[in-house]
């Protein structure tokens, strides 16, 4: 069966325009609420809704040459990405080696280092109060002026001078070696992570799953195995939209979908348009099962079909309803960027799984949804809202100087992110 959702495309436009002409009716000449249709907002949110149906396409076409297992250049990107890691991580010792024992750039002298430099100083060079000058072991007092008396502090005054050159070159040799793991690091990341999104990819299309089932069954298309079918989509839907958004590459993809402030039948065609980099559990898995291809689109257009109509203010809670499915108001608290509305209801079309695995939460009365994100990007760009998560990946891969962090701003949750940097800030401001 085709795409379900390009047939549905004059329903989606129809349906949209009213729900704006319902929504302007009820507000009247009341402020403006989230759910009201922002004439730019809208418009990043269908042209989002319309290069998600064409980028994807594009860009597998663009990176098809370096696709492992399928472009020419395939082997090279993983060569690439493996020498950078390399020469990152031979930075990385350098860098920590030549840093060890080293004060930080402009920190003072310690303190007690110098009042005994001090003291030896003065001990050397002070008189009685006789004002007879200290003899030496062989009796001889030193003579003031003569150059004998200060050769003591010549030498340590030069010898100082030496280790201060020596901590400089040391100091200047650290700062450039992580310059380089700066450079290097981020570009085995982007190499790898690239190379493994693609090749997964690849490796996952229907097609190829369902060439791999040999001589298995084939279920066919009946009713029950399309039913079937959905079913399981429900289900892995639900564990790749709660990966989504625990794992912050799936997130860097997401995120397009809940960068709007507003929160309307519109913001359900803000679709991301990268799931060319992603490693999500692959729904073609059923088709070493036996389930066909046309099967699977069938199951992805009902599932698509279904989550249109979750995304609007203007449907109340349904009662029984919400028991079993997901609905607009359970939609709404996934949407939230309040605290206890947090990556909750994953649920497409059936909210079952949120409840068994933990992660329902219901909308209430006394805390309304505020939509968006946590820290808004606040920009109508489109390159800006389809990327902004992959550059900040980038950006702090590039300041991490270990491959723990590097790894962690990857693939670890966006909290997690979040709290590194908080971290690192109050180191560097002393609290």
């Amino acid at each position: 069966m085709a795409d379900l959702t390009t047939p549905a495309t004059p329903f989606f436009f129809a349906t949209m325009g009213l729900e704006h002409w319902y929504l302007k009716r009820r507000r009247g000449d009341g402020p403006p609420t989230a759910g009201d249709y922002e004439r730019r907002d809208t418009i990043a949110s269908l042209a989002m809704g319309t290069a998600s149906l064409f980028a994807p396409m594009l860009l597998r076409k663009a990176f098809r040459p370096v696709t492992p297992g399928r472009g020419r250049w395939g082997a090279a990107l993983v060569v690439g990405a493996i020498g950078a890691a390399a020469a990152t991580t031979v930075a990385d010792v350098l860098a920590q080696r030549t840093a060890d024992g080293l004060p930080e750039a402009g920190a003072l002298p310690d303190p007690a280092a110098r009042a005994t430099a001090g003291r030896a100083d003065a001990a050397a060079t002070a008189t009685p109060d006789n004002g007879v000058a200290p003899a030496t072991a062989n009796g001889v007092a030193p003579a003031a002026g003569n150059g004998v008396g200060p050769a003591t502090g010549a030498v340590r005054t030069f010898e100082d001078g030496k280790a201060s050159l020596g901590r400089t070159r040391r100091r200047r040799l650290a700062r450039r070696a992580r310059r380089f793991a700066s450079t290097t690091g981020a570009a085995a990341v982007t190499a790898g992570v690239s190379a493994a999104c693609l090749g997964w990819v690849n490796a996952t299309l229907a097609n190829r799953m369902w060439e791999r089932r040999g001589k298995r069954h084939d279920l066919g298309t009946g009713v029950l195995v399309t039913a079937g079918a959905i079913l399981a989509w429900d289900f892995i839907y639900y564990l790749n939209h709660r990966l989504s958004h625990e794992s912050r590459l799936m997130w860097a993809m997401h995120v397009v979908h809940h960068s709007s402030e507003h929160y309307n039948l519109s913001t359900a065609l803000r679709q991301p348009v990268a799931d060319t980099f992603t490693l999500s559990i692959p729904y073609s898995a059923m088709c070493l099962l036996g389930v066909r291809p046309s099967v699977l689109e069938t199951a992805r257009g009902v599932n698509l079909l279904y989550q249109y109509w979750i995304h609007t203010e203007t449907i109340p809670k349904l009662g029984r309803f919400e028991e079993v499915f997901n609905t607009p108001s359970h939609h709404r608290v996934h949407h939230g960027s309040n605290r206890r509305y947090l990556d909750r209801n994953h649920g497409s079309i059936l909210i079952i799984w949120d409840r068994l695995f933990g992660t329902f939460q219901r909308e209430l009365d006394e805390e309304p949804v505020v939509y968006g994100l946590t820290k808004n990007i606040d920009t109508f760009n489109l390159a800006r809202i389809a990327t902004h998560e992959h550059a900040d990946i980038i950006s702090d891969v590039a300041a991490s100087d270990n491959w723990s962090d590097r790894l962690g701003f990857v693939f670890r949750g966006p909290g997690w992110a979040y709290d590194r940097h908080a971290r690192a800030l109050a180191v560097t401001s002393g609290v």
